[in-house]
């Protein structure tokens, strides 16, 4: 796990290169085993591979969401803030399963945060991917993945660049 952690990068360039069905299922399997409070489950996963979507929700927020244009896969965690107070807690659990999952069968990923941001125009990025996914004004969104084969290299964490000055034992 810790090989795992210090090799998985955020990877913002991918290769135009389709991911078997099989390997989308294993991310999904993986994230629905996610831990949430009281085991509430609040969240659901829009996963999208159909090119056009994923070109709109590269655009729903400017260069920040520009990954998931040329991403083969994007997964959309979406959650019911009725279900529970932690929702966002949940989603950015269930966001991190899917990141280390993907590393581990050697996909790259980037967390492309949603829930409040704006759009270069000034607009709710999270009413933008709303309107594109069709998700009801009843749930948030907290955040989409891009998941592809990387095209980029990125060193992994070395353990001297680690801010152990931020570790507190027993007190602050």
């Amino acid at each position: 796990m810790l090989e795992l952690l210090m090799n998985r990068r955020s990877i913002r360039k991918y290769k135009d290169k389709e991911i078997p069905k099989d390997l989308i299922d294993k991310i999904v399997q993986a994230a629905l085993t996610s831990p949430s409070g009281r085991n509430k489950k609040p969240w659901e996963l829009v996963v999208v591979t159909e090119r056009d979507i994923l070109t709109k929700l590269g655009n729903a927020r400017g260069p920040a969401s520009s990954p998931m244009k040329n991403a083969p896969l994007g997964i959309v965690i979406v959650a019911d803030p009725e279900a529970t107070d932690l929702w966002i807690e949940d989603s950015s659990i269930i966001a991190t399963v899917i990141q280390l999952t993907a590393h581990s069968l050697g996909l790259g990923s980037c967390w492309l945060q949603v829930r409040e941001r704006l759009s270069q125009d000034g607009k709710d990025v999270e009413t933008n991917v709303k309107e594109i996914l069709n998700i009801p004004d009843n749930y948030r969104v907290e955040a989409m993945i891009s998941i592809g084969y990387p095209d980029e290299e990125k060193e992994p964490h070395r353990v001297e660049t680690l801010k152990f000055d931020k570790v507190h034992y027993n007190k602050f």
